[in-house]
């Protein structure tokens, strides 16, 4: 199934290691970002475009049809391997489907440059910590994204 991105459009948000905070925004967009075996930079750059893309926000008649730019939002990044958790076999996750932190995080560091790239203010969490991650999800809006299809589609 590719790279996934739960993406909440938020009022606000921010992360906290070990009592400091290392990312803040305001409007924008806070991104769990999960990286899958097998996953690819192509796969993470892919992704990227498509959630800086992403016309959630409100427009002057309410609807959801304006972009992360036209709203001069921010990104908030989470790394998030449980986003592969499997429950299917019992009550405990197995987070076989995740990749190992040794290839996830070049992918993760990937997908922050390539939201960079795209001129969006990035703030991100720190990778592999504990993270205190606080927001106000605005609507609520949540969204996945996978980057399976992207891939394909753009081939």
């Amino acid at each position: 199934m590719g790279m996934k991105a739960l993406v909440q459009r938020v009022s606000e948000a921010s992360v906290t290691v070990g009592g400091a905070i290392t990312g803040r925004i305001g409007r924008g967009l806070l991104v769990f970002l999960g990286v899958k075996n097998g996953d690819t930079e192509r796969e993470a750059i892919q992704l990227a475009k498509k959630v800086v893309r992403l016309r959630i926000f409100g427009d002057d008649e309410g609807r959801m049809n304006l972009s992360l730019h036209e709203v001069g939002g921010g990104l908030l990044v989470i790394s998030q391997f449980t986003l592969y958790g499997d429950t299917s076999r019992g009550n405990r996750p197995s987070y076989s489907d995740a990749a190992r932190p040794e290839a996830a995080q070049p992918l993760y560091d990937t997908f922050v440059a390539a939201c960079r790239e795209l001129g969006v203010p990035v703030s991100t969490g720190v990778f592999q910590a504990h993270m205190d991650v606080r927001l106000i999800n605005d609507g609520p809006v949540t969204l996945m994204c996978t980057s399976e299809r992207l891939v394909r589609q753009n081939q």
